[in-house]
């Protein structure tokens, strides 16, 4: 049975109580409201209103499973990253130190919440939830195989859900440099720029990278994309593709060596600086939470997806090579220092630019011979 199924099954239990109370018991009330609630029970029970509730229970179970991997891969890097610099990481709080994270994040929600008296109350409050529930939308949209993906009533997924992940990635810039501006501090809003200036340098290569893969397949559905790599993933023959994607979204999540809107030496801690307790550990979660996705499109696009040998389950593939995009990303922050703003615009515009364009030639060429 598919998430579909399951959730299906699910919400037709939660319904049909849900029935039972407004039919069942206060149905028996005296009409006119014995009537009425015997009418709102039947509401509860129509076909419309359980597949509604099996789209939203559907994305509920994606999110979850996918926040439950970004507290793995917070673990994982922490480990990693200790060994590059010969260390061994986190080891106290349960089996190899792995729930130090929870015990981290428990910290951060019993601390005490503070708006600084001159950030603009709005902005301030907003932009955290702008942040977070963008990034949740992006992990509904990104399936772990054919069967666990946030389907309708038909069996369609998301359509252009690619598309739709990098419309919903581009609205964090926006939102740290809202941030950034309602905080009133000279350094957060320094951060909140980069970030906007940051996005003009590596968004354009990104998009055309996803073009060349679009050009191969003729279609923006994960599942189209990745059941066209059945039989060589697109990471081999636009190999280039690959390393353009990794580098421009290293600089969409903002980690080393392309986290200028932080750059803890320079700004403190950049647009977070005025955040405290609760909403500051959400803003970190969520940064590795935008990882995670950024790892599972990389997979989508160029690493053949949920596809591989029957012996593991296709999520299971999905994850495994997700993971090791991730630890690509651990390296990556462990061998190279922050670059500096200027830079950054140099590459994306001088460098990335270019070869995007290049890779995107390669990929029309190979359309053209009739290769895909």
């Amino acid at each position: 049975m598919d998430l579909w199924g399951i959730s299906y099954a699910i919400s037709d239990i939660l319904m049909h109580i849900v029935y039972w109370i407004f039919s069942g018991l206060l149905g028996l009330l005296p009409d006119p409201l014995g009537g009425f609630f015997d009418g709102i029970g039947l509401w509860f029970v129509s076909p419309g209103v359980i597949a509604f509730i099996t789209m939203l229970l559907e994305a509920l179970i994606v999110i979850i499973v996918a926040l439950l991997n970004v507290i793995i891969l917070i673990w994982v890097e922490r480990k990693v990253l200790a060994r590059i610099m010969d260390s061994r990481g986190p080891f106290y709080v349960g089996p190899l130190g792995f729930f130090q994270n929870i015990a981290d994040g428990a910290k951060l929600f019993v601390k005490q919440i503070i708006i600084p008296k001159k950030a603009d109350k709005f902005g301030y409050q907003i932009a955290p939830i702008i942040f977070v529930g963008s990034s949740l939308l992006i992990l509904a949209a990104i399936p772990l195989s054919a069967d666990f993906a946030v389907k309708d009533a038909t069996g369609a997924t998301i359509p252009g859900g690619i598309l739709f992940a990098f419309a919903v990635f581009a609205i964090a810039p926006f939102s740290i440099l809202v941030a950034g501006w309602s905080e009133n501090n000279k350094y957060t809003l320094i951060g909140g720029m980069r970030s906007a200036a940051q996005m003009m340098s590596y968004e354009i290569p990104m998009l055309l990278t996803v073009a060349s893969v679009f050009l191969l397949v003729g279609s923006f559905s994960f599942g189209d994309v990745v059941n066209a790599q059945q039989n060589i993933w697109f990471g081999i023959p636009l190999f280039l593709g690959l390393i353009l994607f990794i580098a421009c979204m290293i600089a969409e999540v903002e980690r080393i060596p392309f986290d200028l809107p932080e750059a803890e030496a320079e700004l403190v801690e950049g647009w977070t600086t005025e955040y405290c307790g609760m909403r500051f550990g959400f803003f970190m979660f969520t940064e590795y939470l935008r990882g995670y996705a950024g790892c599972g499109i990389a997979t989508a696009l160029f690493l053949g997806g949920w596809i591989g040998p029957d012996f593991l389950p296709g999520e299971i593939w999905f994850l495994i090579k997700a993971y090791i995009v991730f630890v690509v990303f651990v390296f990556i922050r462990g061998a190279l220092p922050r670059i500096r703003t200027d830079q950054i615009l140099d590459l994306g515009w001088k460098r990335l630019l270019p070869l995007a364009v290049l890779n995107l030639l390669i990929a029309a060429t190979f359309k053209i011979l009739g290769w895909f």
